[in-house]
């Protein structure tokens, strides 16, 4: 057998196609026998039942038998007969139709050492198209096999891992997309967001880590034990603590052999903290319970001596005109000793005043920080447990899970949510009031931050929407030990965070507050 295996190409200024030109050299059979021989694969010839008729040098490497021992043998003297005889069907069952078969099978070397052949068989078909021969080839893939299968068993292994560890895993690619999230994150997902896709569930978890997890993606900043809660308002919230690192994995396509191009990941894992916190909430609301406390009797001391100083402002003033009309008249003997005592109630009375203004508490100093208003009124609600209860109060309570931080001073907030909630509770425990209800619902619209409270009592008249937010008015019969300073306290606190607060004019089943707050805010 000849074969044109020689090509040289033309002067590449004869042809500027570039086309290349072949010129037929000869090669005789020893070149194709000595190639045969030396190729680094194990060849061998058999006849049509499988008897060995040549084997090159490889197959005395990889089998350790010599060409003299296997000359004349069966191929089966490799068998270690435990490959499955479906194996063997589908290899002859190929050669029957003339083609070519490419498989597995477990060998014996001469040393009864075993190994995985990668087979290659294929008829040699003559010039009358009749079978005279079979041509195999084969390696060792014993090695190949074990690396392929300790990569799949360490993949199952970590799988097995990821997908029972408790705590929420996710791996994100450099855009954002979730590539692997174990059970536990697909369940967190969709407890805590069952209508949104994975991603849109790690927007609000990034929203409410104030962008860890974006820093994390762009910026390639790992972050430890960063905590979040998030309140579904049914229950208690729940907290988490969250770890976020960057992982490096080199391209695995064919182009990248040489040329290594870099992709980027991050896994985040949340564990659920919640029984830890729950723990440390109940301490620090029973720390909150006395420190509001306090704030009451400070703030019911503020309250008592501004009612004082209004009620005592009056006849002081009363005496000051009097003591004008007297001055511009002219003096009389009469009108000089009233005049005298006059004076002298006046500045008795300034000087009370002046007494009173001295004694009102100091307001309390807080500086602006980030303020998370979920847990403020989660915290309230807590607080005002006892009071709901005792009036057969049910809460409906609806936060926001994309309700982003706000500016501002916590203690004052949280005093003029309870405030409100006060309010709302002394509302409906009028004996007319027979369905008890108090609904929370907190929202983000336009970098502000807006919370109705709605409540299921009798209602404000529509003409004292306005005048209830007035210091010393009040809706309810004298008597109650109302000094009518709560809903004005709300309205001072709302200012001082540059928001507003009103009475809806269009809800008609109670009661509902509008408190509107600026995510940031001057002063």
């Amino acid at each position: 057998m000849r074969k044109n295996l020689h090509a040289e190409s033309q002067d590449e200024g004869n042809d500027d196609s570039g086309v290349v030109s072949v010129n037929e050299t000869l090669l005789d059979d020893e070149v194709f026998f000595q190639a045969v021989e030396h190729c680094p694969v194990a060849i061998s010839i058999t006849d049509l039942k499988a008897n060995i008729l040549y084997a090159n040098r490889a197959f005395t490497q990889v089998t350790g038998y010599s060409k003299s021992e296997v000359i004349g043998k069966n191929e089966s003297i490799l068998s270690n007969h435990t490959t499955p005889r479906l194996v063997y069907q589908a290899l002859w069952g190929r050669l029957a139709q003339q083609r070519s078969w490419t498989g597995m099978l477990l060998n014996r070397r001469k040393d009864q050492s075993l190994y995985l052949a990668e087979l290659m068989v294929a008829p040699v078909i003559d010039q009358n198209n009749k079978t005279v021969h079979y041509l195999g080839m084969h390696r060792d893939s014993t090695e190949v096999h074990e690396l392929e299968q300790k990569v799949l068993n360490q993949k199952l292994m970590i799988e097995a891992v990821v997908n029972s560890v408790p705590s929420a895993m996710v791996l994100l690619d450099d855009s954002g997309r979730v590539v692997l999230a174990n059970p536990s994150f697909k369940a967190l997902a969709h407890e805590l967001a069952p209508d949104e896709p994975l991603e849109s569930f790690l927007e609000v978890l990034n929203l409410n880590m104030e962008g860890c997890i974006k820093s994390l993606m762009q910026e390639r900043k790992c972050f430890d034990g960063a905590e979040l809660s998030i309140d579904l308002g049914g229950g208690s919230p729940k907290w988490f603590s969250c770890f976020g690192t960057c992982i490096d994995v080199k391209n695995e396509s064919a182009d990248g052999f040489f040329e290594q191009v870099i992709s980027h990941y991050s896994l985040l894992m949340i564990n659920d903290v919640s029984p830890l916190r729950r723990r440390q909430q109940e301490t620090h609301l029973n720390s909150l319970k006395a420190l509001m406390t306090e704030e009451d009797m400070v703030q019911g001391m503020r309250e008592t001596v501004n009612g004082a100083i209004h009620q005592l402002q009056g006849p002081v003033n009363l005496i000051s005109a009097a003591v004008n009309i007297l001055q511009r008249r002219g003096e009389s003997k009469q009108d000089e000793a009233i005049l005298s005592a006059l004076e002298e109630a006046l500045q008795a009375g300034q000087q009370a005043l002046d007494n009173l203004e001295e004694s009102l508490p100091a307001p309390l100093q807080e500086t602006k920080q980030p303020v998370n208003i979920n847990q403020l009124i989660r915290e309230v609600i807590s607080i005002d447990s006892q009071k709901l209860l005792a009036q057969g109060i049910t809460v409906e309570w609806h936060p926001s899970l994309r309700l982003p931080a706000l500016i501002g001073r916590e203690r004052r907030l949280r005093s003029m949510f309870k405030q409100v909630f006060d309010n709302a509770i002394d509302a409906m425990s009028d004996r007319s009031v027979k369905e008890r209800e108090l609904t929370i619902v907190t929202r983000s619209e336009k970098e502000m931050v807006i919370i109705e409270i709605s409540d299921s009592g009798p209602g404000i008249p529509s003409d004292m929407h306005v005048k209830v937010f007035q210091p010393f008015f009040s809706t309810k019969a004298s008597g109650q030990g109302c000094r009518g300073m709560g809903l004005p306290m709300v309205q001072e606190i709302v200012s001082d965070h540059s928001g507003t607060v009103y009475i809806d004019p269009n809800y008609r089943s109670g009661c509902r507050v509008i408190v509107q707050l600026p995510i940031t805010s001057a002063g």
